[in-house]
């Protein structure tokens, strides 16, 4: 595991996405910095974290054999292997709100953003953005978010985090590079927050409608149950679940 540490930084993936231009970067290089002034989230949304509280670190994946129609898979790899680090640590009820977010009591301590190399209709690398909150206590005009520390009352070593979830998500990709779809799948449609549950959605336009989260697709859209038994899939851009 090679692993690059810098005090402060734009944005991880940016710099993980310029290295990787520059050289042939080893399987799963990491990029953690203390401080990142511009992290992105999904659509453009800026990660906001103290500097040296928490994990804002990018991991680039060479990637043989995933197709652009299961693209999705990737995120359900970095998913499943951040979950895994944050229950052996006991952090209490987690769940993935659809489709990027790590939840934990009902409140979001873990985003994750993905760029994807593109090659002949196959992905031929991934730099993977991940920012968890761990040891932060205040989030300014962030009612939903929430750091492990809060949830528990514990403070956590950084590095051992890192190493974790990084040590995760190779077992959770050599799954993947097997093959074994399904079993991804349904570990991740597991742990969907507010499965099979009355919720309530927000268009593109801005109108709320309800419905009942039944799972995903292979290429990652939601499958929402609405009225008249009528199942739909949604992408990521076109709704938004409300907590």
């Amino acid at each position: 595991m090679n692993i690059i540490k810098l005090n402060a930084i734009d944005s991880t993936n940016t710099y993980l996405r310029q290295q990787s231009i520059k050289y042939l970067l080893n399987d799963f290089t990491v990029v953690v910095a203390k401080s990142q002034f511009n992290g992105r989230g999904q659509m453009g949304t800026v990660w906001d974290a103290q500097a040296d509280k928490n994990l804002t670190f990018s991991v680039f994946k060479r990637n043989e054999g995933v197709t652009i129609d299961h693209h999705f898979y990737i995120s359900i790899v970095t998913a499943l292997a951040i979950i895994k680090s944050l229950q052996s640590m006991q952090i209490p009820r987690l769940f993935v709100k659809w489709p990027n977010d790590i939840l934990s009591e009902q409140k979001k301590v873990c985003g994750i953003l993905i760029e994807n190399v593109i090659k002949n209709n196959a992905i031929i690398g991934s730099i993977i953005g991940i920012g968890l909150n761990v040891n932060q206590k205040t989030f300014n005009n962030l009612p939903q978010a929430s750091s492990l520390l809060n949830i528990t009352g514990r403070v956590y070593n950084l590095e051992e985090l890192l190493i974790s979830i990084v040590s995760n998500m190779k077992l959770y990709f050599e799954q993947l590079e097997k093959r074994d779809i399904p079993a991804l799948k349904r570990a991740y449609e597991a742990l969907l927050f507010r499965k099979n549950k009355p919720s309530t959605f927000k268009n593109v336009d801005g109108d709320l409608f309800s419905g009942f989260i039944k799972g995903i697709d292979n290429s990652g859209n939601l499958i929402v149950l609405l009225e008249d038994d009528f199942l739909k899939t949604f992408s990521f851009k076109e709704i938004q679940l409300l907590y």
